[in-house]
């Protein structure tokens, strides 16, 4: 057991296992000036929430405070002001994966749809996802999320066209697979209740499961992340320093491999809490105040 256990930890990489607070810190900041090839864009100050108008301002501080950093931005939604993520990443120099949010409410679907093609053919798009774990949620049908992908993919046929849902949907449902341009796959070993020491392990047998029922089309990990407090969930446990080691294994990992991913998430949001307990406010790079958290 103990030979197998040191095995899979040579695999993951841990060379830092034993390291210091210190050499973390160090190890991080190093990582992260590197750059990474994509960040999740959390916009929500405290006491905001989804359904809020955001203003310029706020998009415009916040993403001026990731610009180093980052290749590439993933916006979730295209109202409520989310639309203007895009055009204001483009004008300083992030390329963008641009998110129509889709639920169950027929008339905000529409108005979403309506923007994201809208701010394509402006120019402001460079991937484009028709929903975020639409199918997990069980918002819509198969039928209905295939119908708005095709919609979109013809309105905007120059621009490459995906779904956003958790890996193992896309096993399950070859349709959606098929009709998408481009794969975008949510890998988190945390909510699978991965104990750390596995956890990159585990999102590598992810990135693989779904590459295999891909159709040979590209997989983009749209979102991965460790939470840094919170409830252990089943064998994960959040804390500094795992989420430090996390990011550090993920993006070594990404860079070695030359996948492209995008690291959940920017900024502390504490509306997270409602859908998933204490541990949805701790996912961010930065704190909800826009401090660098490690």
């Amino acid at each position: 057991m103990s030979f197998r256990a040191g095995k899979i930890k040579s695999l993951v990489g841990l060379d830092h296992t034993n390291s210091s607070n210190e050499e973390l810190k160090t190890l991080f900041s190093k990582v992260l000036n590197n750059g990474m090839h994509g960040l999740c864009f959390s916009l929500y100050e405290e006491g905001q929430k989804p359904g809020d108008i955001i203003t310029e301002e706020q998009i415009r501080r916040r993403i001026e405070i990731i610009k180093p950093y980052t290749k590439w931005i993933r916006s979730f939604s295209c109202t409520d002001g989310n639309e203007l993520i895009p055009k204001i990443a483009h004008e300083l120099g992030i390329k963008t994966l641009v998110g129509a949010w889709l639920g169950d409410d027929d008339e905000i679907n529409k108005k979403e749809i309506e923007n994201l093609i809208k701010i394509a053919k402006e120019g402001y798009v460079d991937l484009a996802a028709v929903g975020n774990e639409v199918m997990y949620r069980g918002d819509l049908t198969e039928e209905e999320l295939l119908n708005f992908i095709n919609e979109v993919k013809e309105a905007i046929p120059t621009i490459p066209v995906g779904y956003v849902d958790a890996y193992y949907e896309f096993e399950n449902r070859p349709k959606i697979t098929e009709a998408c341009d481009v794969i975008f796959a949510n890998c988190y070993p945390y909510w699978e209740g991965c104990h750390f020491d596995y956890s990159l392990l585990y999102m590598k047998d992810m990135y693989q499961r779904v590459k295999k029922s891909s159709m040979g089309k590209q997989v983009i990990i749209s979102e991965t992340g460790w939470p840094n407090k919170g409830q252990v969930f089943h064998g994960a446990q959040p804390s500094h320093e795992n989420a430090i080691k996390y990011f550090i294994n993920a993006q070594k990992w990404s860079e070695e491999e030359n996948i492209e991913m995008f690291y959940f998430s920017s900024f502390d949001e504490s509306w997270k809490t409602g859908a998933e307990g204490d541990v949805g406010a701790y996912w961010g790079l930065w704190d909800k105040d826009e401090n660098l958290k490690f």
